[in-house]
């Protein structure tokens, strides 16, 4: 069924593409960093940081890429749904990852620091290489 423009809805982009385009290369890059990070932490601590370690970044990759899904699905069925969707989709990995902590602090694992950091580089790696990518493709519109 294809939707038909009106005010209240404006047609869809003729390329929504666009919006997952940058998926495949941070994929890659946070496949690459858990392997890193497994292997750091095997180095540093034995397998539960090894485990402890690319579980963090694991935990990073899919809260990221299902925002990106989310996002991008409601802004090719309808961008007014982008802010509530958008704001959904934190509440409910917030959530989820508040109750995991909160019940982890009581377990005695030597993995939760390790996990911890590979939460961070997670994050750091994934922010940055997402903001490369999209400076990248604006510097090729501009130029």
């Amino acid at each position: 069924m294809s939707q038909v423009p009106t005010e209240e809805r404006p047609a869809p982009p003729a390329d929504p593409a666009w919006r997952i385009e940058h998926l495949p290369l941070l994929s890659a890059v946070s496949t690459a960093l858990l392997l890193f990070a497994g292997s750091a932490g095997f180095f540093a601590g034995g397998p539960d940081a090894a485990l402890g370690a690319a579980a963090g970044v694991l935990i990073v990759t899919v809260s990221f890429t299902m925002s990106t899904l989310v996002i991008a699905w409601a802004d090719t069925v309808r961008p007014a749904l982008l802010m509530p969707l958008g704001m959904l989709t934190y509440v409910v990995k917030y959530s989820l990852l508040g109750v995991v902590l909160a019940y982890g602090v009581n377990i005695d694992w030597p993995g939760w620091t390790a996990l911890g950091w590979g939460i961070v580089a997670g994050v750091v790696v994934w922010t940055g290489v997402q903001a490369w990518w999209v400076h990248r493709r604006v510097m090729r519109k501009v130029i």
